[in-house]
């Protein structure tokens, strides 16, 4: 019983989300246009190619979360 009132609310959510989204985003309520450099495809495919050309140079690879990733060494209390 409980299940379809939680199924019922997220998808309620859900729904007034992408209607929030779509009235900002999309139909800009509150002013501004989309930047050139999102609707050109032309400018994203130059930009694309200048970040393709660019020499890559750089170290060893860096683990994101080293404390994760660690080996630690446990002592017993047997000493």
């Amino acid at each position: 019983m409980p299940a379809k009132y939680i199924i019922g609310s997220l998808v309620g959510s859900f729904a007034i989300a992408y209607v929030v989204d779509n009235i900002i985003a999309d139909q800009k309520i509150f002013g501004g246009t989309t930047p050139k450099t999102i609707t050109d495809k032309e400018w994203y495919a130059a930009t694309d190619k200048q970040f393709q050309a660019w020499p890559r140079t750089a170290g060893p690879p860096v683990v994101m979360n080293p404390i994760s990733r660690q080996n630690f060494i446990v002592k017993t209390s047997d000493s």
